[in-house]
């Protein structure tokens, strides 16, 4: 029998309904300000935010927008975030065969998970991915706007931003790959001073900084990290899509969180 890691977080994150998950998932990619163009180069990887669609939607629809002129040739997913539950070592498998949302299911790729498994900061943890939301969240817009993908999901945890770019680097493949970051950006800051912070941060990304994120900057500090010392080896260069916190997004401008939107592209010129 197949295995599955059921969907935990619909009808809470977003909606549990198929028809409604799939109009507000449409009206939110419609309504993304980061359209391409002709002329804008493909992203190989992209840093978007977890939260639930009410609060982080526009601007990880922001990033989701980017793939529209090259949906058809991409065909994998690696996808990592941090763990928000269940503590883990390293880099977590879900050792399922497939992931459930609303949409319905995302094979899991045995290939990939074959190319890494020998790896030391590789370990397969269900537990760390059975309530995790920082991965889940993404799926639907995947699957909204990719023609047929398989995925590779990856909880991160304890873990140098070396054991991630490891992981990125054996995975990394062609056109057919894309890699995905999942990370929101400062946590429950007044507006004004997450705006300060979040800014900042943007500006190291933007910069493919050596110095690692910090886990108060973002919650996927690590993954970001690593994400970063790849693109520097492949040569990639980033860009802003979109950057906002939750007080732009609902009323509560009190305690906010951050969400940016990125994507990290192959060919670019300055």
């Amino acid at each position: 029998m197949e295995t599955l890691r059921p969907a935990a977080v619909a009808g809470l994150f977003y909606p549990a309904d198929a028809m409604q998950l799939k109009q507000l998932v449409t009206t939110l990619l419609e309504a993304a300000a980061a359209a391409p163009t002709l002329d804008t180069p493909p992203p190989k990887a992209l840093i978007a935010p977890h939260a639930g669609y009410l609060y982080s939607g526009p601007i990880a629809a922001s990033a989701y927008a980017s793939l529209a002129m090259v949906a058809d040739r991409i065909h994998r997913v690696i996808l990592l975030g941090p763990v928000h539950r269940v503590a883990a070592r390293g880099l977590a498998l879900p050792g399922v065969e497939g992931f459930a949302t609303p949409f319905g299911i995302v094979r899991i790729d045995a290939d990939a998970v074959a190319t890494i498994r020998h790896l030391p900061q590789v370990i397969t943890s269900p537990r760390a991915h059975a309530q995790e939301h920082s991965l889940e969240v993404h799926l639907p817009f995947l699957q909204q706007i990719l023609k047929d993908f398989i995925l590779l999901p990856l909880a991160v945890g304890d873990a140098t931003t070396e054991d991630v770019a490891e992981v990125l680097n054996l995975l990394w493949g062609g056109a057919e790959t894309l890699i995905v970051i999942s990370s929101d950006l400062s946590h429950y800051l007044p507006y004004a001073q997450a705006r300060v912070q979040d800014a900042d941060t943007s500006a190291t990304i933007l910069a493919l900084t050596h110095a690692p994120i910090r886990h108060e900057q973002a919650c996927g500090a690590t993954p970001i990290s690593g994400l970063l010392h790849a693109a520097r080896q492949h040569g990639l260069q980033s860009r802003l899509l979109d950057l906002r916190n939750s007080g732009d997004t609902t009323d509560d401008r009190d305690r906010v969180v951050g969400y940016g939107a990125f994507a990290f592209t192959e060919g670019m010129t300055a």
